[in-house]
């Protein structure tokens, strides 16, 4: 999911560079629909991607004894976590002076996986990555969906999930529509 978040950043930042708002600027329409079609046409994609991959490890041999509410409750926590992501990419490709600097900027995104509980227990980590590991949103999310899916607590662990996913799509949905319109007033001047 974060790899396929980084793609927003980049589409955002040629947009934004490219002249096309400009003329979107001329339309009547919201302010957010440019960055709100982004983060949708980016979300479908993401969710088409999970489907995939959903298929290819059944294909392969995984098997869950969780329940259909189970699985719903995955995609949910999977789909608002996704959401959050691309916000976040989208406010990085605002922020970007150019296309170059926006396919960079959240390439952090594809390391907190690896530094999260998603492929190691966090007790087995020394202290300072372990105390990272254990409060970053991707330790909630793996934890969730690995305890809906598996089996094991899912309790703090999804109510973390949900509160970082709409932290973050909350904070980077202001913050991308702020700049867009400081650039919006940088282009009127």
């Amino acid at each position: 999911m974060a790899s396929a978040a980084l793609g927003t950043a980049i589409s955002v930042a040629t947009d934004m560079t490219g002249g096309i708002i400009d003329r979107f600027r001329t339309m009547a329409i919201s302010r957010g629909a440019v960055l709100t079609g982004h983060v949708i046409g980016s979300l479908l994609q993401t969710l088409a991607v999970l489907v995939l991959v959903l298929g290819v490890s059944l294909a392969i041999g995984f098997r869950s004894h969780a329940t259909a509410l189970e699985w719903l409750a995955v995609a949910g926590v999977l789909a608002l976590f996704a959401f959050a992501l691309i916000w976040l990419s989208a406010a990085l490709g605002m922020a970007a002076k150019s296309v170059e600097t926006a396919s960079n900027t959240p390439m952090f995104l594809t390391l907190l996986p690896f530094l999260s509980s998603g492929f190691v227990l966090t007790a087995t980590l020394p202290v300072g990555l372990r105390q990272f590991a254990e409060y970053q949103p991707f330790t909630s999310v793996t934890q969730t969906v690995r305890g809906l899916l598996v089996g094991g607590p899912v309790g703090s662990h999804a109510v973390a999930a949900i509160a970082w996913s709409i932290g973050i799509a909350v904070a980077c949905y202001i913050w991308s529509i702020r700049l867009y319109d400081r650039r919006r007033a940088v282009a009127a001047s």
